[in-house]
């Protein structure tokens, strides 16, 4: 851990206002299935998906249509029936407007299922199956990072964790599917988390919701009432609490360290609503195939919770949300997730993917942006970092590119929770200069592989060379020197015959 690393104690973090209702307290719509949907391959944290299908094939719901690559990865399956129109590049839900590989699908309308397999008694299943069927179904973190979940699963297994951390902080502002979800499903949740302490071999579940969701409180621990094992624990309502080392410190006490992993401590975090799409998966042998949205903002004419197929455009959400109001006149901003770590977008034509938890259209208001000023040294970042950082240090380093300093800082401790930023009365975009200097030390990483893997194939055709021209030369000695042995033999032998000769004549 960093020299600069402080205890976190009560003072970390922000309390932005949470703009949570009226959203949180609408009914779940359920929205149609589109007639086009846009399947990215890379939909979650590790390498991208690889197509198993052609342009005019027909599929069904559920059906495998992309398989993972890699030992970090997941599948994508079809979120209804239809036909593959092509394999191409689409706009990626990301702030560059770049495009990445994906597969287009028209739906028939039908939305037939595939044949599906689950299972009556998971408790039943040995673990490694369980995270068989997981990976499978393509089970990936629902709170936004998208890291396959059966890698976790399979991990840590193999690592002996003792306490399984549920997420149902959800932090966010504006954001509440997670806070929908254990309203309406606490049941269901409840026993995927069941399902995760027997596939982990984990002996307790703590399961942390902000104390700004009374009502999912009160579902969870009806649900989880006579189950020892699954404990459902308030936390104070503070952002950034759904960050995992930020829970795990607050639920166990016990703080991940600085390098480190929670499994290192006995630990592994999982958010709720995976645990539910975990649950189907082994019970009812279904892929995750779509996924809870919430659509808020001030432009945003209904806000509420929406069921969306993955793969739909952000622009017919919205759509079937109500639309905009006066028809997106008001517009500043676009933001797929939360307004803190989420992703501003440049437009709404981009497909809502497995981590999308949110689609935020914000009025200038809402994102009030000013023109940053000098840094007035008032500390207000070092007290809101949560972990424990100095994040006016840092940005100083970087602005002079010395990042290797700003290493030593604390920087790959960053989280870029965005805290820093939220606080500072300058209006300084700290939380920019971090994740610019991680870019740029994740490029020089990369420039450094690919020197190092030249210099590694110069070095091999420079030894290929010294090689071929030493078995040259050996090859042309062996030559000579058989040439020169036949000529010594021929002239013995032409001595031979000559001596024999001469005898006869005498």
């Amino acid at each position: 851990m960093n020299l600069f690393k402080h205890f976190l104690g009560d003072d970390w973090g922000v309390h932005p206002d949470d703009h949570k209702r009226p959203a949180a307290d609408q009914p779940v719509r359920v929205m149609p299935v589109p007639a086009r949907l846009y399947l990215p391959l890379q939909q979650h944290l590790g390498g991208p998906a690889r197509p198993v299908v052609l342009v005019g094939q027909k599929v069904k719901k559920g059906e495998l249509i992309a398989e993972a690559q890699g030992m970090v990865s997941a599948p994508i399956h079809s979120p209804t029936s239809g036909t593959i129109a092509a394999v191409t590049e689409i706009t990626a839900p990301h702030p560059s407007g770049l495009t990445l590989p994906a597969i287009i699908l028209d739906a028939d309308g039908a939305d037939e299922w595939i044949e599906l397999h689950g299972c009556d008694d998971p408790f039943a299943l040995d673990p490694a199956e369980i995270g068989k069927r997981v990976a499978a179904a393509g089970v990936v973190g629902l709170g936004g990072a998208a890291f396959p979940s059966a890698v976790k699963l399979i991990g840590a297994s193999k690592a002996k964790v003792t306490t399984l951390v549920m997420n149902g902080g959800e932090c966010e502002p504006y954001l509440s599917c997670d806070d929908r979800l254990m309203r309406d499903a606490a049941a269901g949740i409840v026993d995927g988390i069941r399902i995760m302490l027997h596939a982990t071999g984990a002996k307790v579940a703590l399961v942390g919701i902000e104390d700004n969701k009374p009502e999912a409180i009160a579902a969870m621990q009806a649900a989880a009432s006579g189950f020892d094992t699954v404990q459902i624990r308030p936390v104070p309502a503070r952002y950034p609490m759904g960050s995992e080392k930020q829970l795990i410190q607050v639920l166990t006490g016990i703080e991940v360290p600085a390098d480190g992993r929670p499994a290192d401590i006995g630990v592994i975090v999982h958010n709720v609503g995976t645990a539910l799409a975990l649950r189907a998966a082994v019970r009812e042998g279904k892929p995750l195939i779509s996924r809870l949205v919430t659509v808020n903002g001030n432009c945003a004419s209904q806000p509420g919770n929406i069921e969306v197929r993955v793969g739909t455009l952000a622009e017919e959400v919205i759509a079937f949300a109500g639309g905009l109001k006066g028809d997106g006149l008001g517009l500043a901003r676009r933001v797929m997730g939360g307004p803190m770590m989420g992703m501003q977008i440049p437009h709404w034509r981009v497909p809502v993917v497995k981590g999308t938890s949110g689609i935020l259209a914000f009025d200038t208001v809402e994102v009030a942006e000013q023109e940053p000023n000098p840094c007035i040294r008032c500390g207000s970042c070092v007290k809101a970092c949560p972990m424990g950082l100095l994040p006016l240090e840092m940005s100083s380093r970087i602005r002079n590119e010395a990042y290797g300093e700003a290493i030593d800082l604390g920087l790959k401790d960053c989280i870029a929770c965005g805290c820093c930023a939220y606080v500072c009365p300058s209006k300084i975009p700290l939380v920019q200069y971090f994740v610019h200097a991680k870019g740029e030390l994740a490029a020089q990483d990369r420039a450094k592989l690919r020197g190092d893997a030249t210099k590694k194939l110069a070095l091999q055709r420079q030894e290929r060379l010294e090689r071929e021209a030493r078995e040259k030369a050996e090859a042309n000695a062996k030559r000579k020197a058989e040439r020169e042995a036949a000529a010594a033999a021929k002239a013995a032998a032409e001595a031979a015959a000559k001596a024999e000769t001469q005898g006869e004549s005498a």
